[in-house]
């Protein structure tokens, strides 16, 4: 890729990654995360991260949220490079992170700190807003240990919408719930996707989860992480999970997926002989 390819790419694209890699530890305890990691992620775009435990999903998750630096390339929001965590990028995590000594609507209405610019009153009307959008309008006054798995996920995804950022980063943040509870959230987070129109990157070990969310699915190869192949998934929305036509989709991935690991490791078999 060309110097100029790059500056169009920063300029057209909604998040642009350049090159990045990254690498944990020294010397002969040195871990390869991520490898010459280039991605672009268009206006509105939900792209899935998929591959195998240790290929650098989370970790090139946390350099687009600025919580973690690339050891070499750049990322970029807007065209402006990412140097640090913004407002213009949230991130929703596995757990929900919720604070337990504040209630449903405090938990929403401290992300909103990040909008100095908004009255108290305004922020009370974002957050309301945003508790209606994932379903949760008349439980404002609930406490944490009052909500099931799913509803803590809700008021997760209520707090990184609330700001209103330009990116929105989801790390692997149904993995904890039952099958019935992740099918509803499905539904949720393609309408919710579908109406506010954010560009969302979401990682995941769920090839199906996968599919059923993303406009594309991104393969990574087990570590160094790489990125190995590119599915568009040309489906009608809501998706349904359990769709045939969803199944060819994640049928297809898992098998290149398996292709993949195994081609890694002849490639490290034949180093340790």
């Amino acid at each position: 890729m060309t110097f100029q390819t790059e500056l169009q790419n920063e300029a057209s694209s909604k998040l642009s990654v350049q090159r990045v890699s990254k690498r944990f530890g020294a010397g002969a305890r040195t871990v390869h995360a991520l490898d010459q990691v280039s991605l672009d992620v268009g206006e509105g775009e939900f792209v899935c991260l998929v591959g195998p435990s240790g290929c650098g999903k989370s970790t090139l998750l946390n350099i687009i949220a600025g919580l973690d630096s690339a050891d070499d390339g750049r990322v970029f929001t807007d065209g402006a490079p990412v140097n640090a965590p913004g407002r213009d990028r949230m991130m929703m995590f596995q757990e929900s992170a919720l604070f337990p000594w504040l209630d449903v609507l405090d938990n929403v209405l401290f992300g909103l700190r990040l909008k100095p610019s908004l009255t108290t009153a305004e922020r009370r009307r974002v957050a309301e807003f945003y508790l209606e959008l994932v379903g949760l309008g008349k439980f404002h006054h609930a406490y944490i240990h009052e909500l099931s798995g799913g509803m803590k996920q809700r008021v997760a995804l209520a707090r990184a919408l609330a700001p209103n950022p330009r990116v929105l980063l989801m790390d692997e943040p149904f993995a904890a719930l039952d099958a019935l509870t992740r099918e509803h959230l499905y539904g949720d987070l393609q309408r919710i996707w579908q109406e506010r129109k954010k560009t969302i990157v979401f990682v995941t070990h769920n090839v199906r989860e996968a599919c059923c969310l993303g406009d594309r699915v991104v393969l990574f190869s087990p570590h160094p992480g790489r990125i190995q192949e590119q599915f568009k998934i040309d489906l009608p929305r809501p998706r349904d999970i359990n769709s045939v036509d969803l199944a060819r989709y994640s049928t297809k991935i898992t098998a290149a997926l398996k292709n993949y690991a195994r081609s890694e490791t002849g490639i490290l078999k034949e180093v340790a002989e």
